[in-house]
């Protein structure tokens, strides 16, 4: 189907859910220049150029994206997890939508922010976006799951937006369907700001994965330095540098060098090896009379990181917990 540069999208009228608030968002950011049209009236969403979570078709050539229809089962491809086979979580209206446009948004988003993407930076942005946030407002619009309980999941707190009885008391149907209207629309300019920083943010971390590879090694190689703070680094050091036990960096603010533990893997609590127990909860003089580093700032009490004055103070700091595992390793009997 050849769209026209003004499309008119209808979706449903009455109160909405973040399934069809993310999917007609997807479409305004494909298409700026566009007609909303909120609807119930079979010839209105017929005569549409997109059909959003309405309608009762889908068939993406010629712009029907509901998944309410009797016989759907559109899902993504099922998954093998320690050798057994899983489902793929079904689509709903967002995730349809984001499967046929998710990479001209993110497109139109890096030329609006004037970044130049090849298509597989594009296609795993669009794969990370369905991974860590779609596919979750598919499993809650379909009741495959409740991954929100309460007011605090994404779906929940869009579908806070909605006009209530006590605030439609007395107006006509007209006065209704503006307000509703205009809750829909804050709706989509307040998942659109979450989806645009999930896509920059994944950005960020795809460029910044050849820097954490070329970033100078220190101590036979097991400190990693950035001269960056902020970068994402973990999935690099985690998946390809195996040896690395510290990464080094410049602090936000720029007035100390931190050290880090490298998890054993991504989102673990579990490090390669933590800063030494005695600095555990220390700060300033206290921590600088343990250590012998005149300008060690603290050590956290969980000991996953810690902080120096001057770059030199934080290699220190790393050398001195590198030796400790040495010398530890030395004094283990031999079994």
């Amino acid at each position: 189907m050849t769209h026209t540069t003004t499309p008119t999208i209808a979706t449903h009228s009455g109160s909405f859910h973040a399934d069809d608030v993310f999917g007609v968002g997807i479409l305004m950011g494909v298409f700026p220049s566009h007609t909303l049209v909120r609807t119930r009236k079979q010839e209105l969403i017929d005569a549409a150029d997109f059909a959003v979570d309405v309608g009762g078709s889908w068939d993406a050539a010629t712009g029907r994206f509901d998944h309410h229809q009797r016989g759907f089962d559109g899902a993504r491809p099922s998954v093998t997890v320690d050798g057994v086979t899983q489902p793929g979580v079904g689509y709903a209206s967002a995730g349809l939508l984001w499967s046929a446009f998710g990479a001209a948004y993110v497109q139109a988003w890096a030329n609006g922010h004037s970044h130049t993407l090849n298509e597989a930076a594009v296609a795993e942005i669009v794969r990370s976006i369905d991974h860590s946030l779609v596919q979750y407002l598919d499993i809650v619009d379909t009741g495959q799951g409740d991954v929100s309980p309460g007011i605090f999941g994404l779906s929940s707190l869009i579908a806070q937006l909605n006009t209530h009885w006590l605030e439609e008391r007395g107006m006509d149907g007209k006065t209704k369907a503006q307000l509703q209207e205009t809750r829909f629309r804050e709706a989509i300019a307040i998942t659109r700001k979450f989806l645009d920083h999930a896509i920059s943010k994944k950005l960020a971390q795809i460029r910044a994965m050849d820097t954490v590879r070329n970033a100078p090694r220190l101590l036979d190689g097991r400190v990693l330095h950035l001269q960056e703070g902020g970068m994402p680094w973990t999935h690099v050091v985690v998946h390809e540098m195996p040896e690395v036990m510290f990464v080094i960096y410049p602090d936000s603010d720029g007035d100390q060098y931190q050290i880090k533990t490298v998890p054993v893997e991504a989102g673990s609590f579990t490090a390669r090896l933590d800063l030494p127990k005695p600095w555990a909860g220390l700060r300033e003089q206290e921590l600088a009379a343990v250590t012998g580093v005149p300008d060690s700032v603290f050590c956290h009490l969980n000991l996953f990181i810690g902080g120096a004055r001057s770059f030199e103070g934080a290699v220190r700091m790393a050398d001195l917990a590198l030796a400790e595992q040495a010398a530890h390793a030395v004094s283990l009997p031999n079994l």
